[in-house]
């Protein structure tokens, strides 16, 4: 049994630092590196493609909303080929400092706002495909299963890849509960280690209700900039590994 371990990444802003980015490195198989719109800054971004190929991790672009001071968690009404221009702009943008850096963008997952919205919003689903395909068809696109997202790359015959996250709470119906509600995130190591080997092992999550919902998953998210993420991304790869489950980038 294998899973892919994925985290957020160079987040960080000038003299503004978000994460413990090269401890998160050393735990992951794929990285969700920012592209500059929601976080990150050239150089920001250019140690983490290093740090990333220095220790044999993936790069994901991680493709957002133009928010810097919402970090990208802000809904923004755009028209399709507007999203489409801005997704390519950041895809073209990280792959050549990726490339400079010794390693490549092997796969595309939309940041906050953008992921939760692509989950139900067809219009601006189909605006992150449209870029992907018209960039490099060759990459996957990760997101939540069900997805508006996955349901447009599937059809534009793009990879798809299905994502659980580790420390976020989930609905009834498997979406993610809003940051802005009871539940929505977990901070304890220990209970999300647990929580992830389920995840793995069994295919189930507990919801915030209490409810048992199914979730298929090939990556699991720890997010970067979470309270403990350090911790928590080493607790949950011990807890996969002597629990005989390899870690393997998917891409």
């Amino acid at each position: 049994m294998t899973v892919d371990l994925n985290s957020d990444v160079g987040e960080s802003f000038g003299r503004w630092e978000l994460g413990d980015d090269p401890a998160v490195l050393a735990a992951v198989t794929s990285a969700n590196v920012a592209c500059g719109f929601h976080a990150g800054d050239p150089l920001t971004l250019r140690r983490t493609c290093t740090a990333a190929a220095e220790h044999g991790v993936r790069v994901g672009a991680q493709v957002g909303y133009r928010d810097l001071a919402g970090f990208g968690r802000r809904y923004i009404a755009y028209e399709r080929a507007e999203l489409t221009a801005d997704v390519l702009y950041q895809l073209g943008a990280l792959d050549g400092i990726a490339r400079a850096s010794g390693t490549r963008v092997t796969y595309v997952k939309p940041h906050g706002a953008l992921y939760n919205t692509a989950v139900h919003d067809e219009e601006q689903a189909a605006a992150v495909v449209d870029a992907v395909a018209a960039y490099d068809a060759r990459l996957p696109v990760l997101g939540l299963p069900g997805s508006a997202l996955l349901a447009a790359a599937e059809r534009a015959g793009l990879g798809t890849v299905r994502e659980a996250f580790a420390d976020r709470g989930y609905t009834p119906a498997g979406t993610l509960v809003p940051r802005s509600q009871e539940g929505a995130l977990l901070t304890d190591p220990a209970e999300v280690a647990d929580r992830v080997l389920r995840l793995v092992t069994e295919g189930t999550v507990v919801a915030v209700d209490g409810s048992v919902v199914a979730i298929e998953a090939e990556s699991v998210c720890v997010h970067g900039d979470s309270p403990g993420a350090v911790a928590m991304v080493r607790a949950v790869r011990a807890r996969l590994e002597g629990s005989g489950v390899a870690l393997r980038a998917f891409s």
